[in-house]
């Protein structure tokens, strides 16, 4: 009962931050055609390698509920890259002395900001056609990232990012 009290405190927490993921796809693609799908063997994230593996493992749990399946002779590819990236927080105090006498007049002014700069992650998940087409999908996603966070919250957060990016997987169109 405490583990499921953790995880549903740690899926709250995780959830708070917004996961933003932006998708493109080539409109001729007929999606129906791809049901393997393997990774590029030099496949390099830019995330641990233990996220990774959980990236990996949470990826393939998705593609699987699509009926689509890992082989050694894929109709396509995927390739993921990620970067992380400090956002300054927007909120600032400004402080400004001034003077002003017999027609003279100055000031100095400066912000200061509030708050810590916080970090975010962004994924990028590419599924190419060598054989044909060549790049036919791509989600970008974009969330906060936590470097000292634990396994487990690290864990959720990765499966809250794939479900969203998987969401639009087949597009409709």
């Amino acid at each position: 009962m405490k583990l499921f009290r953790i995880l549903i405190l740690s899926l709250l927490v995780v959830s708070c931050a917004s996961i933003r993921v932006n998708y493109d796809y080539d409109v001729k693609t007929n999606f129906n055609t791809y049901k393997t799908y393997n990774y590029y063997s030099d496949l390099d994230t830019g995330l641990s390698e233990l996220d990774t593996k959980r990236l990996l493992d949470v990826l393939d749990s998705h593609l699987l509920s699509k009926e689509l399946y890992l082989s050694e002779t894929p109709d396509f590819f995927i390739n993921i890259t990620s970067s992380e990236y400090v956002n300054q927080s927007g909120n600032s105090v400004g402080v400004g002395i001034g003077g002003s006498g017999r027609n003279i007049g100055g000031g100095i002014s400066i912000g200061l900001p509030i708050g810590r700069a916080k970090i975010n992650r962004q994924i990028q998940i590419d599924f190419i056609d060598e054989g044909a087409i060549g790049l036919f999908w791509k989600a970008i996603s974009e969330s906060a990232f936590n470097p000292n966070a634990l396994p487990e919250k690290r864990e959720a957060k990765l499966r809250m990012i794939v479900e969203k990016v998987m969401s639009q997987y087949p597009p409709e169109h």
